[in-house]
């Protein structure tokens, strides 16, 4: 383990990570990031994590940047879980380890012997967590399936565009980004439990099962009373007015008055204090049914200043934002300030920059490249008392 880990929460931890492309990395990569020594245990003979061949864009042979964004501050190790020599070295690994974590179809981890029943011989304690698309059970659990799928099946792109528009998608991969995250509080959980009691357990977290959760208001809201909650125009919320985009004299802003006081800070920062008294906007029913008037009226204020202008205007009062593209949200001089942006020394780029972890601590993030394929295999079977002999009959054997 590095030593750039010590002091960090999470320090002293062992992960396995079985793990490619999207929603496993994502999530371990906070573990990762936090201090545990994250193993990746990647296949040499099938090219590891498919993710490391994602472009457009590339650092070398077989290191894109896609793969970079999910895998800083872990290690690899290449294995064939399927070869007998790599199974061994698998279940030594096992013993010296506290959590596992594969992001598998739902049917494999059953196949390649990763759920606890599976391991609990080599380390009665350790954890397991499955992600996988639809789960490890039931008629799906052999389906593949990716965020997007979820998206479409869970409701968000009937929820999402312009009322008379066609569905559409999240632009970014939030399904596989909140499976991740869960994944890795479900797997602290187990850790946390099986510290205390000696005993490991399997963990099972599905993209669709996260997609489903994602409704969460709404949702209920059906559940309870029928409420098939649709598109509002312009973004808006599904109950709460001004929450919505308006147009400004330069494009648009978004202003979310959600509460009673920031409806009312709303009026007066835009001079319109007899707004707070208009029977129609007295409280939440009324802004609600009137969306439509108070969205021709905000808009006819709204335009006369530059976004710029307004959100000075705003500051700490009323919560308003600006509609940024990725490159000004990227270059926000508050962004590099709150030290967004990582630098890593990478081998074939020592100007790489990285979007840094959110979560702020008394000490940096490590700055470690995700790992080339295999990096760390003999440090990893040194640490498990392979010897050199061992591990060069191991690589003659395509067990590593």
């Amino acid at each position: 383990m590095s030593s750039s880990a010590t002091g960090l929460p999470l320090s002293g931890m062992r992960i396995i990570a079985v793990e490619h492309y999207g929603a496993g990395p994502y999530g371990t990569g906070f573990l990762a990031d936090l201090g545990a020594d994250l193993i990746k245990v990647e296949n040499r003979q099938t090219g590891g994590d498919v993710s490391r061949s994602v472009g457009p864009h590339y650092l070398g042979d077989l290191d894109s940047q896609f793969f970079q964004a999910f895998n800083r501050n872990k290690r690899s190790l290449s294995l064939d879980l399927k070869h007998p020599g790599g199974r061994a070295v698998f279940h030594r690994l096992v013993a010296t380890s506290n959590g596992l974590l594969n992001n598998l179809r739902g049917d494999q981890p059953k196949k390649l012997g990763l759920r606890h029943q599976d391991l609990a011989e080599y380390n009665p304690a350790i954890v397991c967590a499955h992600v996988s698309a639809y789960g490890n059970h039931g008629e799906r659990a052999g389906w593949p399936g990716y965020d997007f799928l979820m998206q479409a099946e869970a409701g968000f792109l009937h929820l999402s565009g312009e009322p008379d528009g066609p569905p559409a998608r999240m632009g970014l991969s939030i399904v596989d980004y909140m499976t991740g995250v869960t994944s890795s509080l479900a797997l602290l959980a187990g850790i946390n439990q099986a510290k205390e009691t000696g005993q490991g357990r399997d963990l099972e977290v599905s993209l669709y099962d996260v997609a489903m959760h994602q409704l969460s208001y709404p949702g209920v809201w059906y559940l309870n009373e029928g409420d098939v909650t649709e598109r509002a125009p312009r973004s808006g919320h599904p109950f709460i007015v001004p929450s919505q985009l308006y147009r400004s004299q330069d494009g648009w802003i978004f202003i979310m008055a959600q509460t009673q006081k920031f409806w009312e800070a709303l009026c007066d920062k835009i001079d319109q204090p007899d707004w707070k008294t208009d029977p129609r906007f007295l409280d939440y029913e009324g802004r609600f049914a009137h969306r439509d008037d108070l969205t021709l009226m905000l808009d006819a204020v709204l335009i006369k200043r530059p976004i710029a202008e307004w959100l000075a205007h705003f500051a700490g009062e009323v919560p308003a934002g600006p509609v940024n593209d990725m490159a000004q949200a990227l270059d926000n001089p508050y962004f590099r300030d709150r030290g967004g942006v990582q630098d890593v020394n990478h081998p074939d780029r020592p100007d790489f920059k990285m979007i840094n972890n959110p979560i702020r601590m008394d000490q940096p993030i490590p700055a470690r490249p995700a790992p080339k394929l295999g990096a760390d295999s003999e440090d990893i079977l040194s640490e498990l008392g392979y010897s050199s002999d061992d591990i060069a009959k191991l690589r003659t054997n395509n067990a590593i």
